[in-house]
């Protein structure tokens, strides 16, 4: 696929099923989000992944959180399937520092930016990803059980795996009408 193709046709892909990607391909995707914009070389994103035992582990965090905010069971039993919408989810860390030239925010977009490099990268090979985010990215509980810093927050938990089905291409949006000219 070629680069222009592969940024006017990405989309999510929602309905993901194994195989996960093979370790070969998850260097790529993770070389890939290495690429991204990042101003003074500072790196900061982390890529926390969870397959197989790892996306039970992330289950038994997104359960144990939700019971900790007085969770029904019906939602507790939603999060506890969360995780298995895909068979890899890879949490994006933004790992910020106190930098002169480089603002918190301008951490955070780089994370967000390396989180969509992967998704394009999934994209490009024939895997699929979603990217989402949702209340357990904020949850400390969630933080602290992946040895998250004070300063960390998670931007998005991608879920990575092979299409289900092939979605039919969503219409094209034209960039034009979302610019303004000074």
């Amino acid at each position: 696929m070629d680069a222009k193709q592969l940024l006017l046709t990405r989309q999510s892909t929602p309905r993901l099923i194994a195989p996960a990607p093979n370790a070969e391909q998850l260097t790529f995707l993770l070389d890939a989000a290495a690429r991204v914009p990042d101003h003074a070389a500072l790196t900061p994103w982390e890529f926390i992944i969870a397959v197989d035992d790892g996306l039970t582990t992330l289950a038994d965090i997104f359960v144990e959180a939700a019971k900790q905010k007085g969770a029904d069971d019906a939602f507790l039993a939603k999060a506890g399937k969360m995780p298995f919408r895909a068979p890899m989810v890879i949490t994006v860390v933004a790992k910020t520092q106190a930098h002169d030239n480089v603002p918190i925010l301008e951490q955070y977009i780089a994370a967000g930016c390396a989180a969509m490099a992967i998704q394009q990268a999934a994209f490009s090979i024939g895997l699929g990803a979603v990217w989402r985010t949702g209340d357990f990215a904020f949850d400390a509980h969630v933080h602290q059980r992946l040895s998250l810093s004070q300063q960390d927050q998670i931007v998005g938990f991608l879920y990575v795996g092979t299409p289900a089905v092939t979605a039919p291409t969503k219409p094209l949006k034209k960039g034009q009408q979302f610019a303004r000219y000074l």
